[in-house]
């Protein structure tokens, strides 16, 4: 099973720039989608559909035009589940779970910490989801979490960690918890098939940052470690220029 995860950074937007050949071209089973903006009503979903994702589903935040996550995928699910039942993440639109079988694929957008108020906003975020996904793996244990985290969990997944040490992403509690989340019985896909630095899946649009690769991996595959025997790739897809970050793949044996 091939699975795909893209913070597209508005859907309407990366559809005008060739969103759907890309994702005929890489054919994942499953595509988890972040910040897409949008309300399933204002999209033309025969374009999802023709392309083979008959099955798609759209989880939009409250508030028109803004963050908001999807999940696209081939075959048809035994179960979607919305949002995670705590309200004010639900309001956002951040959680989104499919579940095929024995294993559970969730599209998860972790909020920015832009300023004070979004940050305790974040971090109260990071510790009630750890707390609900404690909670799923006793019913759901083969669960991978796909998504933008918008957290650097090391150095070497930031391109200047010494300037950034006090920037929101790259925080020591952000960092700690993202660690901490990955001791709770989750591997970081990307990290276990490749420790290579200058490894990224976001640039600022300032100051030619792609280009000069001067990014930040803040999207991760998180699979179970029960899963850790059916891992058979990660890779971040840099090519696809649709957003300001890049997709990401993970693949499992069924």
């Amino acid at each position: 099973m091939k699975i795909v995860s893209y913070n597209v950074n508005g859907i309407r937007a990366a559809l005008k720039k060739g969103f759907i050949d890309w994702l005929q071209a890489v054919d994942p089973d499953v595509i988890c989608l972040q910040e897409i903006k949008a309300n399933k009503e204002q999209l033309d979903l025969d374009v999802f559909t023709e392309a083979g994702y008959s099955y798609n589903y759209w989880f939009s935040a409250q508030k028109k035009g803004y963050s908001g996550v999807a999940v696209l995928a081939k075959k048809e699910p035994d179960h979607i589940e919305y949002g995670t039942g705590i309200d004010y993440m639900d309001f956002e639109g951040r959680n989104l779970r499919v579940d095929y079988g024995d294993v559970s694929i969730m599209s998860m957008y972790l909020p920015s910490g832009t300023n004070m108020d979004r940050l305790e906003f974040k971090l109260k975020y990071m510790e009630d989801f750890q707390t609900y996904a404690n909670e799923l793996k006793k019913s759901r244990p083969n669960l991978i979490v796909l998504g933008d985290y918008n957290i650097c969990h090391e150095a070497i997944d930031i391109h200047d960690p010494v300037r950034n040490k006090n920037v929101s992403g790259f925080l020591p509690v952000e960092r700690e918890w993202i660690g901490n989340f990955m001791k709770s019985g989750f591997i970081d896909s990307f990290r276990h098939f490749n420790k290579e630095p200058h490894n990224y899946s976001w640039w600022s649009y300032r100051a030619n940052a792609r280009n000069n690769n001067k990014g930040w991996r803040l999207d991760y595959a998180m699979v179970s470690s029960s899963l850790e025997e059916r891992l058979k790739r990660a890779l971040i897809l840099s090519e696809a220029k649709h957003s300001d970050h890049c997709p990401i793949l993970v693949e499992i044996s069924k």
